[in-house]
């Protein structure tokens, strides 16, 4: 169900950027979510397969919202998952910090990366998508320290 869940929140997200940038704002914040989905995503399924799982979304996102929009979203979502993997890789420290480090440098360059492909950088929405993920990776954080308790 994460995985369907996942699926649906990029392309819809995709779809609203291609679509209705006069909301550009509101799907700024949504993206925070998408991250949540995708790290509880790869606990129940895998890294490998939330990648099939991120193709899938930029598939049916290339026909549904825009292929300009879909080539974006993957080639931000290929980044961040690229610094992801090296942080998780070559960092030894606890899953709850490797999430954040993570967060920390990956984020910024997945919005950066979606959002001058698409034209539409700017500090008020790089700094809105840039937030919700990090709370969305500090959510995730707190509950993993929480539950390791």
């Amino acid at each position: 169900m994460t995985t369907f869940a996942y699926i649906a929140a990029i392309v819809l997200v995709n779809w609203g950027f291609a679509h209705m940038q006069e909301w550009a704002l509101f799907w700024s914040f949504t993206v925070g979510g998408i991250f949540i989905l995708r790290d509880l995503m790869q606990r129940q399924i895998g890294r490998w397969w939330a990648l099939g799982a991120m193709a899938v979304a930029g598939i049916i996102s290339y026909f549904m919202a825009d292929p300009f929009v879909a080539l974006a979203s993957i080639t931000a979502f290929a980044v961040s998952e690229l610094v992801d993997w090296a942080i998780y890789t070559f960092t030894k420290r606890p899953l709850h910090d490797r999430i954040l480090w993570s967060s920390a440098v990956a984020t910024p360059l997945d919005s950066a990366i979606f959002l001058g492909m698409i034209g539409i950088l700017g500090p008020t929405l790089f700094s809105v998508q840039v937030g919700m993920k990090m709370l969305a990776a500090v959510l995730v954080y707190g509950g993993l320290r929480y539950a390791i308790r």
